[in-house]
């Protein structure tokens, strides 16, 4: 059974030389690289004076990661040294302590708490149960329950790394689905205001290119034709002094162009038929006209577009819209064109949430001089957020989500850690916005950030289980 026992000290000791596990990490046994040093015992070649109780296993002279659970030497003929049961095996260089005395080097201890982690203090040396030493705690070591701290063979074991918050731009892209769509303001369309027949209408269709005063078709309006005679009578009775009827009005609302009016004026002759011209630029959407037909006042007889600019709408959903604005630049790719990016900028964001989506719609205005975009094309749409304002900020990785908060570990130095609950902003590129909770220059812990804060939470339970009144 002594020799099981011993066995079992040995594969435990082995165990914690190989990298820790759950005795490692329980009782503190810690890797010969890291800087293992018995608390109770001298160094090695000192005669091991203050050992206390039976010998648990041999180990290297050296202190390299070789045991024995019977008496062993070296290759060079040194014995190994014996570890006995009353020696801590820690990360820390621990001192020499005098239990009778209640006060070492680090100062005046004020009780000993259980080994393995149990509400149980004591305010004097003990063991548990297994022959383990009770863990001194020292004045001041509890003064802030809020302070965690590590030793530092154990910090490099873990891989802790930390470095300092600083102010920086913070962005990032929302990517939406969007469709291609006309400016509604540049869409026209030629309608006539009184009754009238069409007697040729140009080589113009659906989907052809016009420019601005490019025919369409040849009417004739016999109310048009009515202003036109007066407004020849009107002429000719102001060349001789006498007042006009206001026939050239009357023109100008039924929708003649001034260079109609102007041609009825230079000739002195109303035209049987006038030419009806294109009012802008752009693509014919619609041609609702034929030779010969009689189009009654209002009758849409062309619709066209101007497509030199275009509209974008993209949909954004609502737990975005917090980080969109009025002005952020947008990047455009359409699928037919998978090469190509169109740069734009949002032009408004539209006042109203889908009930069905939870998007809102927002517009974004971009130049289409060649005409590579199309109406109804659909469209992925990257919008940047952020203002570009350097603000404080963390990497991402500083962050620990805890549910209900969010904290970072502050790096005090020293192997010192504390736990800060902050407040979060915009989030992009890698680095969390922080308002609130840290200052430009702390130190916070980037790397393996997860374990302190899992130290700090069982230090704060050991304080809430451990009453007030059962310390000493």
């Amino acid at each position: 059974m002594k020799r099981a026992a011993v066995a079992g000290l040995v594969l435990a000791a082995l165990a914690a030389a190989a990298g820790g596990g759950y005795w490692a990490g329980l009782s503190g046994i810690a890797a010969p690289d890291s800087g293992m040093r018995t608390a109770n015992s001298a160094q090695p070649g000192s005669g091991q004076q203050g050992a206390r109780g039976p010998v648990i296993y041999y180990r290297d002279p050296d202190g390299r990661p070789i045991y024995s659970a019977q008496p062993r030497r070296t290759a060079d003929g040194r014995p190994f040294r014996a570890v006995h049961a009353s020696e801590d095996v820690s990360f820390e260089d621990k001192p020499a302590v005098d239990a009778g005395a209640g006060s070492s080097p680090r100062g005046r201890i004020l009780y000993y708490r259980h080994p393995m982690g149990l509400p149980d203090t004591s305010p004097v040396p003990k063991k548990d149960s297994m022959g383990m030493d009770y863990i001194p705690v020292y004045e001041g070591e509890g003064s802030d329950d809020s302070i965690v701290k590590v030793a530092p063979g154990r910090l490099q074991q873990t891989g802790v790394r930390s470095e300092p918050a600083r102010r920086r731009s913070v962005s990032r892209l929302v990517r939406v689905p969007g469709t291609v769509q006309l400016d509604e303001r540049r869409v026209s369309v030629v309608a006539m205001r009184t009754d009238a027949f069409i007697d040729e209408v140009a080589n113009v269709t659906t989907g052809d290119r016009v420019t601005k005063g490019q025919p369409l078709f040849r009417l004739y309006a016999p109310e048009i034709a009515a202003a036109g005679a007066q407004f020849l009578t009107d002429l000719n009775n102001a060349a001789q002094g006498i007042p006009t009827g206001g026939a050239r009005q009357r023109l100008e609302n039924l929708g003649l162009s001034p260079e109609l009016i102007a041609g009825i004026e230079r000739a002195r002759k109303v035209p049987l038929s006038m030419t009806w011209r294109a009012p802008r630029d752009g693509v014919v959407l619609e041609r609702n006209v034929v030779d010969g037909m009689k189009a009654a006042a209002g009758d849409i007889l062309f619709r066209l577009a101007d497509i030199s600019t275009i509209w974008v709408l993209a949909d954004v959903p609502e737990f975005d819209l917090g980080s969109i604005r009025i002005g952020a630049p947008a990047t455009i790719r359409v699928r037919s064109l998978p090469d190509q990016s169109f740069a734009g900028h949002i032009a408004l964001i539209y006042p109203q949430v889908s009930e069905t989506t939870r998007t809102t719609r927002v517009r974004i205005e971009l130049p289409n001089p060649y005409g590579a975009l199309l109406p109804n094309m659909y469209a992925d749409v990257e919008i940047g957020t952020g203002t570009g304002d350097p603000v404080l900020a963390v990497p991402d990785s500083a962050v620990i989500e805890t549910g209900t908060k969010q904290i970072v570990i502050l790096d005090l130095g020293e192997g010192r850690f504390e736990p800060r609950a902050v407040q979060l902003g915009m989030r992009g590129d890698g680095y969390t916005e922080v308002r609130d909770g840290i200052a430009e220059g702390d130190r916070v812990v980037i790397a393996a950030n997860f374990l302190i804060d899992a130290e700090s939470n069982l230090k704060a339970a050991l304080r809430s289980l451990t009453s007030p009144g059962a310390q000493p």
